[in-house]
């Protein structure tokens, strides 16, 4: 599975999120960000979690993050290598807080948002299958971050440097040499994880 989203459709999002954060018009940048990454924030959070459920929460809590800090976003990355450093805190909110299940989350001040957000999730679990590939069966006994890894790389087609950028989120002073050394780093990893794989593979 791959991102499904060509370079110069992605290229006009990205494009049509910064004019309207450069107008000021954050509502309409909000809309079209969830609109246009939702489904595959959301394939991301289903891949990661296996739950409806949970992956349901983590989406709410992902476009109420992209709606409360869209205005704050300085476009050091592109927004979608940061819509998924926000999937990923959203993921450890929850995984903080296990027994928490059916989480309200209001989409402050659009009700129009919310309604697109519950279209985005309806749309994307009827499209799912249930039954996963075998590959993707295996990804579940690797570790969240080197499922996160792969799912980066090799479903989504993200740089090394913007991966880099996701995994050092909560690390705010980062600079560009940060994330060359978190780059390198991430590609010895990903032949490590290859190589688990491989031997899974093997095993199964």
């Amino acid at each position: 599975m791959h991102g499904g989203m060509d370079d110069d459709v992605r290229e006009r999002l990205e494009a049509d999120i910064r004019g309207h954060c450069d107008a000021a018009s954050f509502a309409e940048a909000v809309t079209a960000a969830v609109k246009g990454y939702g489904p595959e924030v959301l394939g991301y959070l289903l891949a990661m979690t296996k739950s409806e459920v949970d992956a349901t929460d983590a989406f709410s809590l992902w476009c109420e993050d992209v709606w409360r800090g869209l205005p704050r976003f300085r476009w050091a990355s592109s927004f979608r290598t940061w819509s998924y450093t926000l999937a990923r805190h959203a993921l450890s909110r929850l995984s903080r807080d296990p027994e928490r299940r059916r989480i309200k989350v209001a989409i402050t001040g659009s009700h129009e948002l919310q309604e697109l957000a519950v279209q985005v999730r309806t749309t994307a679990m009827l499209a799912r299958t249930d039954e996963g590939s075998r590959a993707d069966r295996l990804r579940e006994q690797l570790e969240p971050d080197d499922r996160t890894l792969l799912i980066l790389r090799v479903d989504r087609r993200l740089s090394w440097q913007d991966i880099a950028r996701v995994f050092l989120a909560d690390n705010p002073d980062a600079g560009d040499d940060d994330v060359a050394k978190t780059s390198a780093m991430l590609r010895k990893r990903f032949e490590r994880v290859k190589e688990r794989l491989r031997k899974l593979a093997a095993e199964g």
